[in-house]
């Protein structure tokens, strides 16, 4: 059996299913898989899928990969976009989009599945294991409460990465903090709601909304401190059913991005305090509520594992395509494997974007501010050389750690 990538991405970009409901990419997965030799668990944690392929003694390597997609509608104008619609958590029809690779990431580990099943020069026990809903927050959590170590080998070592808008053929590995930890959250303010002619009479949530929205971005200019880092955004505002009636209430949704739990812990505190204070403000009837929903840890690549495997990568690649990035404020629920396990995580950058678009590189350190980003409906990585490159990434770390 030879898989064909490239045929295998562009099917899986053109057919992106949403958080716990991959199950048309689960079936590739673990067709394929069966195919390559590998024992085969699926549905663990609703649609998650494992291969295990034990060669004797030795380590036990993990390598993760997601394979959800975004309810986003895709604007990328290639011939294999997305067109698909799935059903979100509240029920409606949305469009689905792989727009931040998930498809690149479950292509390259089967590549590398391929590979390392067709290589006889390692000993020890790999697990490639496919997760669902990382894009949820959940994924990870649900695999491991659905007795993930139960049913495959617990792991030495956790290995994996994510396309990102750097130059295809680069990887990326930080030591140490790598990637934020994000909470998400709803706000819900409480009014009095009235006929918009006569505001005087109610209590407008779209005004204490907003008044919230714009005293929440004094907390990361004001409360924290220059050495440390923050972001919160503000990234839903839902209020009202017509332009003439002033609702009951308003919603907000937020993001917050830290990489310390002191700070973490005040950013929330003051996300608190700034929104019962707008509403005492503007005397609300009653306090606003908060729902706390998806959880993403800080993500911890593990120093001397990163040291290790970095050095793998240089070699394999050569030094001048290895990058050590900084921190960066997207987040990942892939240490939750890695802890769960007690194992060193090490979790890498994929470039993904035409080198062309980078003129002289990255002397400044900075991106083309016009490349599109994840989550953007333009994101398009370019298949070659990023599923080339990628499934040799994980085929070098994981024989570093194979014995």
């Amino acid at each position: 059996m030879s898989l064909d990538l490239d045929a295998i991405y562009r099917d899986l970009h053109r057919n992106p299913e949403l958080s716990f409901q991959e199950q048309r990419t689960a079936g590739i997965v673990a067709e394929a898989l069966r195919g390559l030799g590998y024992a085969v668990t699926e549905g663990i944690g609703v649609t998650g899928v494992t291969g295990v392929l034990a060669r004797g003694e030795g380590p036990t390597v993990l390598l993760r990969a997601d394979m959800d997609g975004l309810p986003v509608r895709e604007a990328t104008g290639l011939d294999y976009a997305s067109t698909a619609t799935g059903t979100d958590h509240e029920g409606a029809e949305v469009p689905v989009m792989h727009a931040c690779g998930h498809d690149v990431h479950v292509t390259c580990l089967l590549g590398a599945a391929e590979a390392l099943a067709a290589d006889a020069s390692w000993a020890g026990t790999l697990v490639v294991l496919f997760q669902p809903a990382e894009e949820w927050g959940g994924g990870a959590e649900a695999m491991l409460a659905d007795g993930l170590y139960e049913r495959v080998p617990r792991p030495d070592v956790v290995l994996g990465q994510h396309v990102a808008p750097l130059p295809a053929g680069l990887v990326a590995l930080q030591p140490g903090p790598a990637m934020a930890g994000a909470d998400s959250l709803t706000i819900t303010m409480h009014g009095t709601g009235g006929h918009g002619s006569r505001p005087e009479t109610t209590v407008d949530p779209v005004y204490l909304a907003a008044s919230t929205a714009v005293r929440l971005q004094g907390i990361v200019s004001r409360e924290i401190a220059a050495g440390d880092a923050a972001v919160v955004t503000v990234g839903q505002l839902h209020a009202g059913t017509k332009n003439n009636i002033i609702p009951p209430d308003a919603k907000l949704g937020l993001s917050v991005r830290t990489f310390d739990e002191h700070v973490r812990e005040r950013v929330l505190a003051a996300i608190e305090r700034i929104a019962r204070a707008e509403a005492a403000a503007s005397a609300a009837p009653r306090e606003p509520e908060f729902a706390y929903e998806e959880r993403f840890p800080v993500t911890v690549n593990d120093p001397a594992a990163s040291v290790r495997t970095a050095e793998a990568l240089r070699t394999a690649f050569g030094a001048e395509r290895v990058l050590e990035p900084g921190a960066v404020s997207g987040s990942e629920d892939v240490g939750v494997l890695a802890t769960a396990a007690g194992a060193p995580l090490v979790y890498w950058f994929l470039g993904g974007a035409d080198p062309a678009l980078f003129g002289a590189g990255l002397a400044d350190g900075r991106l083309p501010e016009h490349l599109p980003s994840n989550h953007s409906p333009e994101f398009a990585p370019l298949p070659q050389p990023t599923l080339t490159v990628g499934v040799a990434a994980l085929v070098t770390a994981a024989k570093e750690w194979l014995g």
